[in-house]
């Protein structure tokens, strides 16, 4: 999947972060990786530049990740990890005043994170609490069609069993309407929506036109509306004459 998504990652951040640093294009973009798992996508972007802070639950993850990284002292000075929910991440940056610009993140990627999750509404609270006003959120995820059902859990768990059974849960799918209308309601505008297939055979994941089974996402984090003077357009009486 990384032919696909790391050049959709970097083409749009490239749209926002006009700087050009040959070799590097994602130079000085700092990027939070949820889910990163073994760093399957993580290292791939710190290749390309970016300052890549990956985070998955499960340490043993974490484990194994740090150990590939460790194989390459060059790509460690921008690559790191950490055992840790992004909730948890959210929580510490608050403790931290994390309010600051130049710590939250430029850019957040959840690949293949959001169909098992439980609360939705808590990921893009915190997605919105991490990233910087104007960053990027990318997620890949399979949309909750009879489609997404028949191949995600049917032919790629229980037949062909390239994931393991019970991977998936088709009640945690999500459709792009649903996920923009979240996502929207906490504070992000979604920019473009694309679908994608894996294809078995030759083991390559490819755009298509339908969206009807695995779909990229990306929205961007609306900037905050500066706070009103509430006496601003009210007339001033206090030097006023009175008769």
């Amino acid at each position: 999947m990384n032919d696909l998504r790391v050049p959709f990652i970097r083409d749009n951040l490239l749209n926002v972060h006009k700087a050009h640093h040959p070799g590097k294009p994602l130079a000085g973009v700092r990027v939070l990786d949820v889910g990163c798992g073994g760093g399957l996508l993580t290292e791939p972007l710190g290749r390309i530049g970016a300052k890549v802070l990956g985070i998955d639950p499960v340490e043993e993850s974490i484990g194994t990740a740090q150990r590939h990284l460790s194989c390459d002292p060059d790509l460690s000075e921008r690559v790191s990890y950490r055992a840790c929910t992004l909730e948890e991440l959210s929580a510490d940056m608050a403790e931290r005043e994390a309010g600051q610009g130049d710590v939250l993140f430029d850019a957040i990627i959840a690949s293949e994170v959001v169909e098992h999750l439980a609360d939705l509404e808590t990921f893009a609270l915190c997605c919105d609490h991490v990233l910087k006003p104007g960053g990027s959120l990318f997620i890949t995820t399979i949309n909750k069609t009879n489609l997404s059902y028949a191949l995600a859990i049917v032919v790629a768990e229980q037949l062909l069993r390239i994931v393991p059974r019970g991977t998936h849960d088709w009640e945690k799918f999500i459709s792009p309407i649903e996920l923009e209308r979240r996502l929207e309601s906490n504070g992000f505008s979604v920019k473009s929506v694309q679908g994608l297939m894996y294809n078995p055979a030759s083991g390559a994941w490819t755009w298509i036109n339908s969206d009807a089974i695995n779909y990229a996402l990306h929205a961007v984090k609306l900037a905050e509306e500066p706070q009103s003077d509430p006496q601003m357009g009210k007339p001033d009486h206090s030097a006023a004459s009175h008769t």
